[in-house]
């Protein structure tokens, strides 16, 4: 099995039980597994593969639990860009309904290789629509050749509009095709194994575009092929009134009425959450994917993470979909997270290093792995390192781990998925780049043109 070395990093940050920081640290690496790490001096000194790492801080690949890769195409589309969230998407769905199998495979490779850039090496995906014969198949397959650790969710609408849902009719699907095809991806793609490239989750996508059968029948498919259920939930305070009017409950009681509320469980946002409704999460085992570029963007409001953790919430990050942050930076939503919680007033809220952790432990948690989110030996060879003599970080190495976060989010130098290099100096490897941004944004003017949208 092939061996790859890093030695002489500036700092290490483990994320391990003890959170160590190895100051002239190395990894050793056989095969995709961490097998060794500690000071360099302790480790190997050789292997198939020498990296050196000197004036590098590197840390466990970031964690993206929640996007929408296919929204690349539609990112700062003018009629959307001052909408909140139920404006937005009623502005969006027209154009979305546009899609093609290349559109979403096209956009999961521009969404995928801007997140592998930012440090994420395992990324959630939240794929809801599937008209004119788009799978989720495509997006797999966008994955599989950049080399991204990938959880697909398996998402679906069928409460259109002539039912009382949001979305119009002709982007949601009956709910017997939506199961038959969640059961095919499941058995299709799934790997429970530990280490695993690809993992599928159930993912209806909201309390407004989908029935109560359909969440139901979902999480009792879900739980028989053993993998995890995924939707938005308590985003706004548009949301809670559809909830309390169409369903008679607030979005948390509704998830739990439906027995959404276990530990293979996780949603998107909960920004719209009391006290109460947060210690029941904790007691459940519940995870919460907080998006907080996107929460601002569409004035969605602060999602209480502060008080999610100290309720012992299982909490990671997500940049959400592409037209609603409109980016897909991880490291910068790291840095979002940390100043959101701190906005209120309190400057001690949440430090860097709980905001890197939110992007590394926190999201392995949310998505049910103990094989990543951390640098130790058994875990999966997963890391990133970012070069530290760089104009953003002039003056900021008295505490280079934190000025990952204080300064300037950069694109990293290095990132190393599965025990696979993937970035070398800065560059992606395994993606011809520009030809790709071409072909993507011919296919965006496509679809807004197709739709009569501006």
């Amino acid at each position: 099995m092939p061996t790859l070395l890093l030695k002489h990093a500036d700092v290490i940050l483990t994320m391990d039980a003890t959170r160590r920081e190895l100051y002239d640290g190395a990894l050793f690496v056989r095969d995709n597994m961490i097998e060794q790490i500690g000071a360099t001096s302790e480790l190997p000194p050789t292997a198939d593969r020498v990296i050196d790492a000197r004036g590098m801080v590197v840390l466990p690949g970031l964690v993206n639990t929640h996007h929408h890769l296919y929204q690349t195409l539609t990112r700062a589309i003018p009629a959307a860009q001052d909408a909140d969230l139920f404006h937005w998407l009623k502005t969006l769905y027209p154009i979305w309904a546009e899609l093609t199998p290349d559109a979403v495979y096209t956009s999961a490779l521009v969404g995928l290789a801007e997140l592998v850039l930012s440090g994420c090496t395992t990324a959630a995906d939240h794929l809801y629509l599937f008209p004119n014969g788009s799978k989720l198949d495509d997006e797999i397959r966008a994955a599989h050749e950049i080399g991204m650790r990938f959880h697909p969710t398996r998402g679906s609408m069928s409460l259109g509009e002539s039912q009382g849902g949001l979305p119009p009719d002709r982007v949601c699907d009956s709910e017997d095709a939506i199961l038959r095809d969640s059961r095919r991806v499941i058995e299709t793609f799934h790997d429970p194994k530990p280490y695993a490239m690809c993992r599928v989750s159930l993912a209806p996508c909201s309390p407004f575009s989908v029935t109560p059968d359909l969440m139901r029948e979902s999480a009792q498919l879900a739980r028989a092929y053993g993998v995890h259920l995924h939707t938005h939930l308590a985003e706004t305070r548009d949301e809670e009134d559809f909830c309390l009017q169409k369903f008679g409950y607030r979005p948390v009681d509704y998830a739990e009425h439906l027995e959404w509320f276990s530990d293979d469980v996780w949603f998107a946002h909960s920004v719209w959450v009391n006290d109460s409704e947060i210690a029941r999460y904790g007691k459940a085992g519940v995870g919460i994917a907080h998006c907080p570029s996107s929460n601002m963007r569409l004035a969605s409001g602060i999602a209480p993470i502060v008080k999610m953790l100290n309720a012992g919430v299982k909490v990671g990050l997500g940049v959400d979909g592409s037209a609603s942050n409109d980016s897909s930076h991880m490291l910068a939503e790291s840095r979002q997270a940390m100043l959101l919680q701190r906005v209120s007033g309190d400057p001690k809220a949440l430090t860097a290093r709980q905001a890197l952790e939110l992007g590394t432990l926190g999201g392995a948690r949310v998505l049910g792995r103990d094989d990543i989110g951390a640098l130790e030996p058994g875990k999966a060879a997963d890391f990133i390192a970012v070069k530290m003599n760089r104009l953003d970080f002039a003056g900021a190495l008295h505490d280079p781990v934190s000025a990952l976060v204080f300064c300037t989010p950069p694109r990293v130098d290095l990132s190393v998925i599965n025990g696979r290099v993937i970035v070398e100096d800065g560059d992606l490897k395994t993606l011809d780049v520009m030809p790709v941004i071409a072909r993507h944004n011919r296919i965006a003017k496509e679809m807004v043109e197709r739709a009569g949208a501006r």
